[in-house]
């Protein structure tokens, strides 16, 4: 684990145990910190008790009133909602610093061999672009750590060598719990509408995503997507503060050769790797390595992953795609689809989706969003109300033609009928493999 002498005999506040806040709270015990820690989920008490060893500096018990309590840093879990959650306003009337694991893996850095950081955030795109950076830079051979909002929680994992790379997913939530990450590269892909419950509005949303430029240092690479209007706009602001030299905008529109990358297909996974290759670029690696790891890069799982090809069709689960608008550049990307979708709906509308209508050969409807889907779509396309997943991945395979693609992508979260959209996915391989 990442350990720091910084943490040695101060003491912290630990909100909520889950995988980021176990690792919190091994990594500040460790480092010869006291911890107060508490979740709500007694099996996460139970197990961070068990883990955690050095049991004499690790206090596992609901401390209701915060007021009472000194600690050096109140550290929260991405998912407490600072503009609700009470404690979070007790840290501000308190002065405590309210921090997240990002901001304490930020503190260690000074004692860790001599590294680099690069961090990605975006509304959608960053989970495939993060780990498709992380790939780039292990293919040529450096040393690297994959982190934040994907894999395992970095202060979970041992120290990178002298020279190695630090690729940190950054959701906003995670950005607004970090106040001293000078990453050496920092991207943001795009910025539309989303969580919008958190903050105040959409502009407070788009302020969290630029916090990530306004902690970075002069000379240190801004890589910054400017095909939507929030995101252009930070990255005139970042060159106004006398850093346009390290700003590189990645413009919408591009066209490039994919035929060589087949986990990154689609006008998305252009603008993706796009940043990808600025990022790397940015921390020196050659050309070669980078096409080599776009090349090889085997994709994400549950997003766009190809499952298989049956008789010439191809089989692609995107179940991790809950929303309209990260499925319409699914539906982009392969000329003739049976398209799959339908689960807990998050909006009545499907016009996120629209550009992309016209490669759906036939849609198949399922879940608790099947007949509102259906009636939505009827007029569009030929449209099928499966009910379930197995129907529908049987329904599409009896239909679609070589050449054509077999597309979960649902644009739904997915508990009606699954735990989560990874059982979905898997679900939906079981499926597949199934067919006779």
């Amino acid at each position: 684990m990442i350990t720091s002498p910084a943490w040695r005999g101060k003491r912290f506040a630990v909100l909520g145990l889950a995988r980021s806040g176990a690792a919190t709270v091994r990594a500040l015990v460790a480092s010869g910190a006291e911890v107060l820690a508490w979740d709500a989920n007694e099996a996460a008490r139970q197990a961070v008790q068990k883990s955690a060893g050095e049991a004499e500096r690790l206090f596992v018990d609901d401390f209701a009133d915060w007021t009472e309590i000194e600690a050096d840093g109140f550290v929260f879990s991405p998912g407490v909602p600072l503009n609700r959650h009470p404690l979070a306003a007790v840290a501000r009337e308190t002065g405590v610093p309210l921090i997240g694991d990002i901001e304490l893996f930020a503190q260690a850095r000074a004692d860790l061999p001599a590294h680099r950081v690069v961090g990605i955030t975006g509304t959608n795109g960053k989970s495939t672009t993060t780990a498709l950076i992380h790939h780039i830079i292990e293919t040529a051979g450096v040393p690297a750590r994959l982190g934040g909002n994907i894999g395992l929680p970095i202060l979970g994992q041992k120290p990178l060598p002298e020279g190695g790379v630090y690729v940190l997913e950054l959701s906003s939530y995670q950005i607004d719990l970090t106040h001293s990450l000078d990453c050496d590269v920092a991207v943001l892909l795009n910025i539309t509408p989303d969580h919008l419950d958190r903050y105040d509005g959409f502009e407070g949303y788009a302020a969290s995503k630029a916090r990530l430029f306004a902690m970075q240092s002069k000379g240190h690479a801004a890589i910054i997507g400017i095909g939507d209007a929030a995101s252009a706009n930070i990255a005139r602001q970042v060159a106004l503060s006398g850093r346009s030299e390290d700003v590189t905008k990645i413009a919408p529109g591009v066209c490039m050769d994919q035929s060589r990358w087949p986990a990154l297909q689609g006008p998305h996974n252009a603008q993706n790797a796009l940043a990808a290759i600025a990022a790397c670029e940015a921390l020196g690696i050659d050309r070669a390595a980078i096409d080599r790891g776009l090349e090889s890069f085997p994709g994400l799982p549950h997003r766009m992953e190809r499952i298989a090809t049956r008789s010439g069709v191809l089989f692609v689960n995107d179940s991790k795609a809950t929303n309209p608008e990260s499925t319409a550049p699914a539906l982009a990307a392969f000329p003739r689809i049976h398209w799959i979708l339908g689960g807990v709906a998050k909006t009545d509308s499907l016009e996120a989706c629209r550009p992309g209508f016209g490669h759906v050969v036939r849609a198949y409807t399922i879940g608790e969003a099947g007949p509102l889907f259906a009636g939505l779509l009827e007029g569009e396309m030929p449209v099928e109300q499966s009910g379930t997943l197995e129907a529908a991945v049987r329904a599409a395979a009896a239909q679609a033609k070589p050449g054509e693609a077999v597309l979960l992508s649902p644009a739904c979260a997915s508990f009606d009928q699954f735990r989560d959209f990874e059982a979905r996915g898997d679900a939906f391989r079981v499926a597949v493999e199934s067919l006779g």
